[in-house]
């Protein structure tokens, strides 16, 4: 098998492997997710960014065990981000 041949099969694999993108629109995140958006560390999302009364509120689903941890709509956390942009 050449070279080429060899990346052409990894690529072909790889692209099984990948999970379908979530449209925005229904996505959930978790803070992790929202600390990389934001280039932040996640605990300063957590405690500086999260807690504020103008960010988007959790949504936390049920579980056996009580409640999950928080995630939040993903097109709900944008809005915010770009509702503080400075204006000109």
């Amino acid at each position: 098998m050449s070279e080429s041949q060899f990346v052409a099969k990894l690529a072909e694999a790889i692209e099984k492997l990948q999970r379908p993108a979530i449209p925005l629109s229904v996505d959930l995140w978790d803070i992790a997710t929202i600390a990389q958006y934001l280039k932040r560390d996640p605990q300063v999302v957590r405690e500086r960014m999260a807690c504020l009364p103008s960010f988007p509120r959790a949504i936390r689903l049920p579980t056996k065990s009580g409640r999950a941890q928080p995630l939040y709509n993903a097109k709900e956390v944008i809005a915010w981000v770009q509702s503080h942009q400075e204006k000109s």
